[in-house]
């Protein structure tokens, strides 16, 4: 399913209109252009932030508290003892999801914000959760950390390729840990997976296969709307995010179900993928950027119609992802929101083969039959912990104490967001995408040059 760019029509509007929607649209660039002006941008100099010891609290705030970011203020409540951590602040646009979060923390003095950088300037905070929508990811991550601060950002970790680099240099610059919310990597199956292959067990990487199905007949994403959000309760242009080009005025289904829609979200690549994604690219032990991805999506049975009053969605109901990687490694990844059943986890090597568990904490090694003589079937089981968001923000915070790199790190992460992003663009635009991560050069399968999609590049962004 290929998008195309539609052409303006012929003639104009009347000088009047003209005027009239140059001036509504300059008053609109100019609110951005305040909004998008960084605290610390580059005439500033990095916070450095404190050096946090081993038994030190690490002190937390929220940026993004909806669903995603409620569960994370959750668990981190949840875990405060054992994390050794405290809670000083909750930064959200809409005053009703800022004062929820602040009574299940249950601290009076939690501040709650409405624009991200005041939560920034507080010297007192350490480490911040990002659990924005897709669009905010990037800049809150870059200005969390020249701010000083540690950044666990949610998933995927940027709506574009292009920003993504801007995450990975900004990491490197300031030395912060950085982890996105793909909670599967601190899952110990995929670390016996990367020991494994790395210690040449399955031999040379061959093929992969993954997938992450649900099955939701009134349409995935398609939440319940609260009545209690009005035009008036929250600032409209700047939720829609700095750099968002297709700008629509208030509407509550896109704020409620914005994965379904392009200017947001990349849908399933957005957000099922990553899960199985980066945990399959950690368990290769040396993740690679791919060289060559192509994607098939279909959007055949328009579940939308059964939720009445919601637009149909831009993205595919089903997409499939194949990804070639310098090694010679291929990878197979599906993704659906119209059929529940799923590839087994698979990675096979020329000698022996990884059957990892859907529901159990297990890794099976099968040798390939020619090598039967040289290599014995191995089956570790019990293998502890198993996915949990809770775990991963363990890890993240532990590494802040140690300096370490955490389980989802920048380098994972990037690697990630190349498959997500060229999985994207090739889907919508029809083409095969061949990348050079070093030179960070696309071309298309006749090996035309082409641009990376970003916002503005097609109408829907």
């Amino acid at each position: 399913m290929r998008e195309k760019t539609v052409p303006s029509p012929a003639g104009g509007d009347s000088r009047r209109n003209f005027i009239k929607k140059t001036a509504t649209a300059a008053a609109a660039v100019a609110t951005l252009n305040a909004f998008k002006t960084p605290v610390y941008g580059q005439n500033t100099a990095p916070s450095t932030g404190r050096v946090i010891g081993a038994n030190d609290r690490i002190v937390v705030g929220f940026i993004g508290v909806g669903p995603q970011g409620t569960l994370h203020v959750n668990k981190m409540v949840e875990n405060a003892d054992k994390n050794n951590v405290a809670f000083a602040a909750v930064c959200d646009l809409w005053e009703k999801r800022r004062a929820a979060a602040k009574a299940v923390i249950g601290k009076d003095d939690v501040k709650l914000y409405d624009k991200y950088h005041e939560v920034l300037d507080r010297k007192d905070i350490d480490a911040v959760i990002c659990a924005t929508h897709d669009v905010w990811h990037a800049q809150v991550s870059i200005d969390v950390m020249l701010s000083g601060k540690h950044v666990y950002c949610e998933k995927p970790m940027t709506r574009y390729l292009p920003e993504a680099w801007k995450v990975l240099e900004t990491v490197k610059s300031t030395g912060k840990i950085y982890q996105v919310g793909t909670q599967g990597c601190s899952d110990a199956k995929w670390q016996k997976c990367a020991e494994l292959v790395r210690a040449g067990k399955i031999g040379q990487l061959v093929l992969g296969q993954g997938s992450y199905m649900r099955n939701t007949p009134t349409g995935e994403w398609n939440y319940k709307i609260d009545p209690d959000l009005k035009a008036d309760s929250i600032d409209w242009e700047t939720w829609q995010g700095p750099n968002v080009k297709k700008r629509i005025p208030f509407n509550p289904d896109h704020y409620f179900r914005w994965r379904k829609y392009y200017p947001f979200c990349a849908g399933l690549l957005g957000d099922l993928f990553p899960h199985r994604l980066n945990p399959h690219l950690l368990a290769t032990g040396n993740p690679e950027f791919a060289c060559r991805v192509v994607a098939i999506g279909t959007k055949a049975i328009h579940t939308d119609k059964n939720t009445p009053g919601t637009p149909e969605r831009d993205s595919p109901e089903c997409i499939t992802v194949v990804s070639e990687f310098p090694s010679g490694y291929s990878l197979i990844m599906i993704s659906s929101s119209v059929n529940e059943q799923g590839l087994e986890d698979v990675i096979r090597g020329n000698k022996a083969t990884l059957h990892i568990g859907a529901s159990t904490p297990r890794v099976q090694l099968m040798p390939e039959r020619p090598y039967s003589d040289e290599l014995d079937p191995e089956d570790y089981q019990n293998l502890l912990p198993v996915e949990d968001i809770g775990t991963h923000e363990s890890n993240w915070l532990a590494c802040i104490r140690e300096n370490k790199q955490p389980h989802a790190n920048i380098e994972l992460a990037v690697r990630g967001q190349t498959v997500i992003s060229l999985g994207e663009m090739s889907q919508r635009l029809g083409i095969a995408c061949h990348y050079d991560g070093e030179t960070r050069a696309l071309k298309d399968g006749s090996g035309k040059q082409q641009e990376v999609i970003t916002y503005g590049t097609l109408p829907l962004s």
